[in-house]
């Protein structure tokens, strides 16, 4: 069976490579079976749904972790898949932003056909590794270093999640995320993204698209390449924390030049999604 993870199915969770030296943050809330429902749902992209959730008992979540949800039809038979929480702190409200696979068991109908009353249960939150939390918080663990984010595709939901908590804490900390997309129309958040890189908290946002450029777009669509990541992030020098989340392939390449570059593989915190 094969599923989105909004991104993640067969969840990874590592250090690019080797064992890290950077503690995983351990002060997360507890996990546990909630029942959600949909108080919002509306388009993200062509191929994509935001969902917004009101979860009952929910605890609050580090930006950065993830929920399962678990569909069960009228004959009994369940499905369960792991989605990126583009949301964080405390409350009940939480946000997803899914993306379709034409062969999915779980993603066409939450894109599809989940409409605002709709029940779903959800188990969450999960994750203590790719989080991220305001300077304050992680004096004691990391410093403070800047953060580079770099996603591919609905990868992007949990380092949104991490972008806007870094706003909202106003937190000092330079901030970069390099984005590649397909085209315009499939950038997941664009207005927030405009908002944050507006915000007082140091953000830049660069983007990369593969298939379609706007127009006026100074360069051709096409691949991340290793000339231009490595002209894209902050050097390895300001010794950035790096999140990386995207599909197998994307983040194995992009950690592999990372590390040609200079960056410690153990500040290198990367999550995938893929078939499971």
């Amino acid at each position: 069976m094969t599923d989105s993870v909004g991104s993640s199915v067969g969840r990874v969770t590592d250090a690019a490579a080797g064992p890290s030296s950077v503690s995983p943050i351990a002060a997360v809330p507890r996990s546990g079976w909630h029942v959600a429902t949909v108080v919002a749902a509306r388009k993200e992209t062509p191929n994509a749904a935001r969902l917004e959730l009101d979860v009952d008992g929910w605890p609050g979540n580090a930006a950065g972790q993830h929920l399962d949800i678990r569909l069960t039809a009228p004959d009994g038979y369940t499905a369960t898949r792991s989605y990126s929480i583009a949301s964080s702190g405390p409350g009940a409200r939480v946000t997803l932003a899914i993306d379709k696979l034409p062969d999915g068991e779980v993603s066409p109908f939450l894109v599809d056909e989940v409409r605002e009353g709709d029940m779903l249960e959800v188990h969450g939150p999960l994750g203590a590794f790719f989080v991220w939390r305001p300077a304050a918080e992680r004096l004691a663990v990391d410093g403070v270093r800047p953060v580079q984010l770099i996603a591919g595709g609905s990868g992007v939901v949990p380092l949104f999640a991490i972008a806007s908590a870094h706003a909202a804490a106003d937190d000092p900390t330079r901030f970069r995320l390099l984005y590649s997309v397909r085209t315009p129309d499939d950038i997941y958040f664009a207005d927030e993204l405009r908002a944050l890189a507006s915000a007082s908290a140091p953000f830049q946002v660069d983007y990369v698209y593969t298939r379609r450029t706007p127009e006026g777009w100074p360069t051709a669509p096409g691949r991340i390449m290793r000339d231009t990541l490595e002209a894209a992030v902050i050097p390895a020098a300001e010794h950035p924390l790096v999140y990386v989340c995207g599909s197998t392939g994307f983040v194995e390449r992009i950690a592999d030049w990372m590390v040609e570059f200079g960056h410690d593989p153990r500040s290198i915190r990367t999550e995938r999604y893929g078939g499971s």
